[in-house]
């Protein structure tokens, strides 16, 4: 038995057409929202978000990040390859070592608005 509370629905079956049209015409196509499912799949992750968290405030390289969040380096690297091939951390080469760092600010944005509406 669950605590779910019900659903409203219409008393009146009557769908409001003119509503209905003007929001499929806004909706993106299915190829962008699978791509936007697999996007917020890859952020289902805590380790991957502990990551992501972590490069807020630094580039690290896989040394860094293991010992950071009590992980081994292959673990890491695991993720990291994920969230790299999801566009969501750039490497930068330096001699031998790998750093990591967010991709861009869209990353910190959606991280800082999901703690948001988690916090309220």
């Amino acid at each position: 038995m669950t605590n779910l509370e019900p659903i409203d629905c219409c008393d009146l079956l009557c769908a409001h057409e003119d509503v209905v049209e003007a929001v499929r015409r806004a909706m993106p196509d299915e190829d962008t929202l699978y791509d936007l499912t697999e996007l917020f799949h890859v952020f289902s992750d805590s380790t991957r978000m502990r990551i992501l968290y972590a490069l807020f405030s630094a580039e690290l390289c896989v040394c860094d990040i293991a010992t950071l969040l009590g992980l081994t380096q292959s673990a890491v690297s695991h993720q990291l390859r994920l969230l790299k091939s999801a566009r969501l951390v750039k490497a930068r080469r330096e001699g031998k070592t790998v750093f990591y760092a967010l991709a861009d600010d869209h990353v910190k944005t959606i991280i800082n608005q999901g703690l948001d509406h988690v916090k309220e």
